[in-house]
């Protein structure tokens, strides 16, 4: 019998989400590519893995036998993939980063331009999602590392399987119409009376700017929802309403808005999460010092790390 690393990762997936869609969400591909591949696991074992329960799947006593394996198996092969690196003289490896728009256009492209100058041989590839979903995808294996987020009233749930370090601390700006506010500051409660124009409470970002306004005493007049920073200071230049911006963010800017800084600052860290079991491959340390020293190089440092 000859298991494929690829239908055991895809089983692996199939036991932690309970059903086919959601595993091939997970994994980035289609549920009929997913159901394929593990057909095809089951006709390689030569018998059921699992059974159909409506819209979920339960796995039978073979398939968890066979998950628990998977795991074993799944951490092998990484650990083997760190030996063989730290035993090289020259590290030579590609890389899977999960990443958004503003770290995107903001914080990568010194940070790989400059570990394309001194290490070559590492190749970086990376795949946008979501700040909330780029943990998931590095515990599942889809992504090597992925950039997160954390706000002080706001805290992601974290994983024990994964570690962080944070590379960088972004101040968040009001971004509001050309002359809506005349003083250099202003304090986040002088906005409550303005249109708002803020992410989903589905997303991580706007979740924990509705938070800061109820800290502030006001629940935000939401008028437009939209997840990129980049679109809401577009509405904003547009005299749509006010919203927050974090220091990356800026990089969007259109003309036709004010940024003004918070009297009481609101803060966030972006951090680099990463399996503990990947925590010595030399490629990912040389990654991580790459994007610190960028984001230092941008006054992003770290010094005021959120707990």
């Amino acid at each position: 019998m000859e298991l494929s690393l690829h239908r055991l990762r895809m089983l692996r997936e199939l036991h932690r989400r309970g059903t086919v869609t959601a595993a091939a969400a997970s994994l980035h591909y289609t549920a009929s590519a997913v159901s394929q591949q593990l057909a095809q696991l089951e006709r390689d074992v030569g018998a059921k893995l699992f059974e159909r329960l409506g819209r979920r799947v339960q796995m039978t006593e073979l398939g968890r036998l066979l998950t628990e394996h998977a795991e074993v198996i799944l951490g092998s092969v990484e650990r083997a993939t760190v030996a063989l690196e730290e035993a090289q003289e020259s590290v030579s490896v590609r890389l899977t980063a999960g990443v958004w728009a503003s770290v995107a256009a903001g914080l990568l492209p010194p940070a790989l331009l400059s570990l394309a100058g001194d290490h070559p041989g590492i190749e970086v590839k990376t795949r946008e999602l979501a700040p909330e979903a780029t943990a998931d995808a590095v515990r599942d294996g889809t992504l090597d590392l992925s950039f997160v987020i954390d706000y002080s009233d706001a805290p992601m749930p974290w994983d024990a399987g994964l570690e962080r370090v944070v590379i960088a601390v972004e101040r968040l700006h009001a971004a509001v119409p050309v002359g809506t506010v005349l003083a250099n500051t202003v304090a986040l409660d002088e906005l409550a009376e303005h249109p708002w124009i803020l992410a989903s409470p589905r997303s991580h970002f706007g979740r924990a700017m509705r938070v800061a306004c109820l800290r502030h005493g006001f629940t935000p007049k939401i008028n437009h929802e939209v997840e990129e920073q980049s679109t809401a200071m577009a509405m904003v230049a547009a005299g749509l309403g006010v919203t927050l911006v974090s220091d990356l963010g800026l990089s969007f800017r259109p003309p036709g808005i004010d940024i003004v800084a918070l009297t009481t600052p609101l803060m966030r860290t972006v951090s680099i999460a990463y399996r503990t079991t990947a925590s010595r491959r030399p490629a990912l340390n040389l990654v991580i010092d790459a994007v610190r020293a960028a984001a230092a190089e941008l006054g992003l440092g770290t010094e005021s790390a959120l707990p």
